[in-house]
């Protein structure tokens, strides 16, 4: 049985990273190169789809590097293929070493690219017990869709490309609303740095109405007055629960349905 324990942690080492692990003894380099492609294959070809605009960023060998690196370090926490893209996340985040050629944004458009393929597959459920959808969003306490993740991030993700490399943050952060619209579409939306305030306010705190959050914010802001905040925070809320991004509204205080 030891045996047998020692043969499959060489034959996994060895599939993780050939070249610096060798092959358990006795088996033909033929059958061994079988499963060498078909692993590593999958799994670079999943991270591929799943990252289609970082991977255009590469070169073939760039690109296959950072694959194997991940394939072979990192540990993955769980066995279902469509938690790959989350794993990677928590490579790039944690253990992956940045190289010359990787660009300074690297996890947070991988973060925005995962996103997507998150929110499609999400078995969460939308719960409208307990919601006025018709609710007067500034008396009331606005509900945002589960499938609505508010992002932020110090590049401007949405528009990286290979005609478009940033090489330093944007002046301010770049605010984003995914989420997963009535046809089961993901959407994204940008949205400016005071709505995104604004959202975080609400969602903080159970017992604050909108009206609250945006006297709030207008305390801030002193160069703009409260009735235009109020005023243009209405049509903001309204244009959300429009896309259904907020699902209507309930009495402060009330536990959001899970």
């Amino acid at each position: 049985m030891q045996d047998f324990k020692s043969t499959q942690y060489a034959f996994a080492a060895h599939i993780r990273n050939p070249d610096v692990n060798a092959a358990p003894d006795g088996i033909e380099d033929r059958r061994m190169g079988v499963y060498r492609e078909l692993f590593f294959n999958n799994v670079e070809g999943f991270l591929s789809s799943s990252f289609p605009v970082l991977r255009s960023l590469y070169t073939d060998e760039q690109w296959l590097e950072l694959a194997r690196s991940f394939y072979h370090l990192h540990r993955c926490q769980t066995p279902y293929f469509l938690e790959i893209s989350r794993e990677f996340i928590d490579y790039l985040q944690s253990e992956h070493v940045t190289r010359d050629c990787d660009p300074p944004f690297i996890f947070e458009l991988a973060h925005y690219e995962w996103a997507e393929l998150a929110l499609s597959v999400s078995e969460q459920e939308i719960d409208l017990s307990g919601i006025d959808v018709d609710g007067d969003l500034l008396k009331g306490h606005p509900v945002m869709s589960p499938l609505a993740w508010l992002l932020t991030y110090a590049y401007p993700v949405h528009g990286i490309s290979e005609d478009f490399i940033p090489e330093s943050p944007s002046a301010e952060p770049t605010c984003i609303i995914a989420y997963r619209d009535e046809n089961d579409e993901v959407q994204f939306t940008e949205v400016n740095v005071i709505t995104a305030k604004l959202i975080q306010l609400i969602e903080s705190n159970n017992n604050i109405t909108s009206i609250t959050a945006l006297e709030s914010l207008a305390d801030e802001l002193q160069d703009v007055s409260r009735e235009a905040i109020v005023s243009g925070g209405k049509e903001i809320l309204e244009g959300l629960r429009n896309q259904g991004i907020i699902l209507g509204t309930r009495q402060p205080g009330q536990e959001n349905p899970v």
